[in-house]
């Protein structure tokens, strides 16, 4: 959980005391603050977060708040992270409402000491002005503005869902089958028990599903495997409409902008496989992966090539990473994400395809925590496991290089001897910024990366 609810004071007319201007040069004594009302402001979760959406508050108004008491669930450009309270005191009014999007650092609530103070934080509340927390409802407005052809008998739907979005006192765990609201640990549980959470209501706050709703389920037998399976739905896409960016894609927006500041180039390498391809096939069975065994030889290439490793942020100077962290892109619903394996130079090859699958699950999930995808000094970019023979990837900011990895294949070659004989390669083509690296220090590397490739006997020590 992330203890990053953060507090200010909001003083009130009836605490606020300021002790009379005296003197010819009108020195000011102390001004005495005595305030009881904070606001709650919406939280950064990442380094590249800009606002956050709210996905549900665990805590009514008037609720009671504990110190460490998760509060609210938000959505940031990467994950959904449970929030929690700095403080003890009453949730005195909430200002963003479920599905409401609000700009890091600005009001989404405010916080009474006593009970005393809750009414007063709620005038305070109502009589803010708009533009110190704007909302964006974005399902409302997406229904309204993308679909203005819908019949009048549809009307109601729409109606009923633009209630639950204002954030109604009881509302579905699931809104329209679109988000399933539940608790990490409840996500958890239901993949280790098989249960099906859309078919779940849940008894926590604001309909939340909890553990024991799943526990509950699953001993009424409840499981994802017993309903009979519907007939595939096609997506519903209207052609020509507008859709707005979901927090993630805007997130990968940003970036790949911000790369074009970047002055980059690109060289390719062709590496044959056969060696490769026989080692999975011999240790598969193991658990280990094919994207742990390029994360592992890349950073056995990259502990010779430091310089491939580096990067530059300021333009002025560039840094050698102290650590080889391999970022690996990773699609998922709405977006993409570079889950990180560190150090992956010094980790076996069993332990790091372990938590190659632990990271893809959080990362679908949306659980990743900030120190799992925003530390990577490395990325690879895998579109071999779909056909894609080659292609090029565009530098993540922050970051000296990236490898596009295409798929391995049968090939005719003809050896320096001059015989011919059929190979497996792939096609590998790495972007890099060129202010910190040469087309003489990729070409070394590719070469290193080449060799381990070829003879990967160093992969499993």
């Amino acid at each position: 959980m992330a203890n990053v609810l953060q507090t200010s004071f909001l003083p009130s007319t009836s605490s606020l005391r300021r002790t009379p201007i005296s003197g010819s040069k009108g020195k000011s004594q102390a001004l005495q603050v005595k305030a009881k009302i904070r606001e709650i402001f919406m939280p950064a979760l990442s380094s590249t977060m800009t606002e956050g959406k709210i996905v549900s508050w665990m805590k009514s108004e008037g609720d009671k708040l504990s110190k460490g008491e998760s509060v609210v669930v938000v959505e940031s450009d990467k994950a959904d992270m449970d929030v929690e309270s700095f403080h003890e005191g009453f949730l005195a009014a909430i200002m963003v409402e479920e599905g409401g999007v609000a700009p890091v650092g600005s009001a989404i609530a405010l916080l009474a000491e006593t009970e005393d103070e809750i009414a007063e934080a709620k005038a305070k509340s109502q009589s803010s002005s708009s533009s110190s927390h704007k909302v964006v409802e974005e399902q409302p407005k997406q229904i309204e503005e993308t679909a203005p052809d819908v019949p009048a008998a549809a009307a109601p739907t729409v109606s009923a869902s633009k209630t639950v979005a204002l954030g109604s006192a009881a509302h579905p765990a699931s809104e329209g089958g679109k988000r399933i609201v539940a608790s990490p640990y409840a996500k958890k549980l239901a993949k280790e028990l098989k249960v099906d959470l859309g078919t779940m209501a849940g008894t926590g706050p604001n309909g939340r599903i909890v553990a024991k709703d799943v526990e509950a389920a699953a001993a009424a037998g409840i499981v994802a495997a017993s309903p009979a399976k519907p007939a595939p739905v096609a997506p519903g896409i209207e052609l020509g409409t507008v859709v707005p960016f979901t927090t993630m894609q805007g997130a990968v927006s940003r970036n790949m902008v911000e790369s074009l500041s970047v002055p980059t180039f690109r060289v390719g390498y062709t590496i044959t496989t056969n060696a490769l391809d026989a080692l999975y096939k011999k240790i598969k069975s193991k658990g280990v992966t094919m994207t742990a065994l390029l994360a592992k030889a890349t950073a056995l290439a990259l502990a010779q090539h430091p310089v491939v490793n580096s990067c530059c942020r300021d333009g002025n100077s560039f840094t050698y990473n102290s650590s080889i962290n391999i970022a690996v892109a990773v699609a998922i619903d709405g977006g993409l994400i570079t889950p990180v394996l560190q150090d992956a130079d010094k980790v076996d090859i069993y332990t790091l395809s372990r938590k190659w699958k632990e990271l893809v699950e959080k990362a679908r999930a949306k659980q990743l925590q900030p120190h799992e995808y925003n530390t990577g000094t490395f990325t690879l970019s895998n579109l071999g496991m779909f056909g894609v023979d080659r292609f090029d990837a565009i530098l993540p900011p922050g970051t000296g290089a990236i490898m596009a990895v295409g798929a391995s294949q049968p090939t005719v070659v003809a050896s320096k001897d001059g015989s011919i004989g059929m190979k497996n390669q792939m096609q590998v083509n790495v972007t890099a910024d060129h202010r910190v690296i040469y087309g003489a220090d990729l070409a070394a590397f590719l070469q290193t990366l080449a060799k381990i490739v070829e003879d990967p006997k160093d992969l499993t020590f």
